[in-house]
């Protein structure tokens, strides 16, 4: 996936500028960056709820914004950031869903179907929760059940606008692994820079809608960069067992 002079504008606001950024194929690419930096615009002109007003989005050479919402689907998946446990419907029905790009309008699920919704419910360890009602899990189980319902469609790129969100370090832990475990190439929003740095192959940062720095995380992550991005006065160091890089923020003087 690839993204070139990407740009936004609504209502005379102008909320990205000049993006580029590149997904290769089994890759896990970060986007960071304060609130209001850009991440969840950039996300939904990749997976195209907003149609970007400058640049070109591609994967695998075509166009996404010339495909139709069908095809996209069948190339581009997606968990948003905030989905409301109010489906009245069991989590095989949620999983399920996600093979709708691949059938006919009012196809009912093939043999074939339910065969690729099984491994998805197997592959994120949920098949027990099947029949269960959705609105009834835990945060972690809902975000398992949605990342199944995204792999089921067989993407080539995997869209997650911060998957952690409201998880506690357990399910944080393992749905990041998770998703380093699918082999699709994944681009992800965090908040988190620790787990950014840990889970992710790249990062893009954000600041007021443009892309400041870019690269592996050792790279990208440098004291320098937080005090001008975030604000925040901050020590990076590497993990010793990881090799990662570890940030400590460091209190402001009063």
């Amino acid at each position: 996936m690839s993204l070139t002079g990407i740009g936004y504008e609504t209502d005379g606001h102008t909320l990205l500028t000049d993006v580029g950024l590149d997904a290769r194929p089994g890759e896990t690419v970060g986007l960071v960056g304060p609130n209001g930096s850009g991440k969840t615009t950039l996300l939904r002109c990749v997976y195209g709820t907003l149609r970007p007003t400058a640049g070109r989005a591609l994967i695998d050479g075509d166009d996404l914004v010339a495909l139709g919402p069908k095809a996209r689907a069948r190339r581009v998946a997606t968990v948003p950031q905030d989905t409301r446990g109010e489906f009245e419907l069991t989590v095989r029905e949620i999983v399920a869903m996600g093979r709708a790009p691949h059938q006919r309008f009012w196809e009912q699920d093939s043999a074939a179907d339910d065969a690729v919704v099984a491994e998805a419910l197997a592959r994120l360890a949920i098949s027990d929760l099947a029949d269960r009602a959705f609105p009834s899990l835990s945060g972690g189980e809902r975000q398992r059940a949605l990342v199944a319902r995204a792999i089921v469609q067989r993407p080539a790129l995997l869209v997650l606008d911060e998957p952690t969100n409201h998880l506690d370090i357990r399910y944080q832990l393992e749905i990041l692994g998770l998703i380093r475990t699918l082999g699709i190439t994944s681009l992800l929003a965090l908040h988190d820079l620790n787990l950014a740095a840990y889970y992710c192959d790249r990062l893009y940062v954000l600041k007021a809608g443009r892309v400041v720095a870019s690269g592996a995380p050792k790279e990208v992550l440098t004291s320098e960069l937080l005090a001008d991005v975030y604000q925040v006065d901050a020590e990076v160091t590497v993990h010793p067992v990881t090799g990662a890089p570890t940030i400590t923020y460091l209190p402001s003087a009063w």
